[in-house]
């Protein structure tokens, strides 16, 4: 299995397989526009402008699931990020990522990167770093700065 056997809706409202991205490094993020962490999206943004042309996807996914720090509609909240943070990395429609009704992607992600203390995700920002394979390489936590992630990346990328 890989994540490529998943599909997703974009903050557009198109499915689409992510088998799309293969081939690609993709970073997976569950995000928030009010969250502590939301200045993150500055700096995925800036992994995305280095390191896209070399095969790195951004894919971000809005949850409201945090002491509903996500609670705008997709067109929301794509105007907040693109407005105040310049994001053009590929944003998905809001999804759950833990629980009952979590997105099967984010089923998949945390049963194939436990976090520290259990599989499920804990807040917003948490970081999934998947292969050109579809295989997931590691998590990294909401407290991770995207910058802290660009030796991973880079090693991804060879």
């Amino acid at each position: 299995m890989s994540v490529y056997e998943f599909k997703a809706e974009t903050i557009n409202g198109k499915e689409i397989l992510l088998s799309e991205y293969e081939g690609k490094v993709l970073l997976i993020v569950n995000t928030a526009s009010k969250c502590g962490f939301t200045s993150q999206l500055e700096g995925l943004q800036k992994l995305y402008d280095t390191y896209n042309q070399q095969g790195l996807e951004i894919l971000g996914f809005p949850c409201n699931q945090f002491n509903s720090q996500d609670p705008g509609s997709n067109e929301e909240i794509a105007e907040f990020c693109q407005l105040n943070y310049g994001v053009t990395f590929p944003m998905f429609s809001k999804v759950d990522v833990k629980g009952k009704n979590a997105h099967p992607l984010f089923n998949y992600l945390t049963e194939e990167a436990k976090g520290l203390l259990t599989k499920q995700i804990k807040w917003n920002f948490t970081k999934f770093l998947v292969g050109k394979d579809g295989q997931v390489i590691d998590r990294f936590a909401p407290q991770t700065k995207p910058e802290e992630l660009e030796k991973a990346i880079q090693d991804a990328l060879k």
